[in-house]
């Protein structure tokens, strides 16, 4: 099986207000490849540098989510499906930073291993920082590839025990 991690990052409110991304891939139970990018978002209005650490002057010179796309969905072909820590949010800066560039979304189902966390291990709560202390998972939390990763290893443990 095949899967993706992803993590988004974002300056504000705006759903393609992306500043940051974390991709790591599976491979058979394997993490094979990984990457992270700092993003141009469209705007310069950030709110949740409190949270990331991420301003405006450390993007601003940054490419913008389409000049990255080339690197990115390399990271989608044959997978499986692609996984996020509170997936909605994810798919939906993934999908609104594909719109805002006019690039077609990538075709792919998404799980989220919050959800699965609860579903299959009866965590609760179920915040990325509790699950990853549950696995012994060391998290630089807000950090995009940190988050990344960690997601990528909870969906490894619930890949384990079920058949996704």
């Amino acid at each position: 099986m095949n899967f993706l991690a992803l993590d988004f990052e974002t300056a504000n409110y705006y759903r393609d207000s992306a500043c940051a991304l974390g991709l790591v891939r599976v491979e058979d139970n394997r993490i094979v490849d990984q990457a992270s990018f700092l993003i141009r978002p469209p705007y310069k209005y950030f709110v949740f540098t409190y949270i990331h650490g991420i301003t405006w002057e450390d993007v601003e010179d940054k490419p913008t989510f389409e000049q990255h796309w080339k690197s990115i969905k390399p990271f989608f072909e044959d997978i499986d499906f692609a996984v996020a820590h509170n997936a909605v949010f994810d798919r939906n800066v993934l999908y609104a930073c594909c719109e805002r560039h006019r690039i077609i979304k990538p075709p792919v189902d998404f799980q989220c291993t919050m959800k699965l966390s609860r579903k299959v291990f009866g965590l609760y709560p179920t915040n990325l920082p509790t699950v990853c202390r549950n696995f012994n998972i060391d998290l630089r939390h807000h950090d995009a590839l940190s988050d990344t990763l960690a997601c990528a290893k909870i969906m490894i443990e619930i890949v384990k025990k079920t058949t996704i």
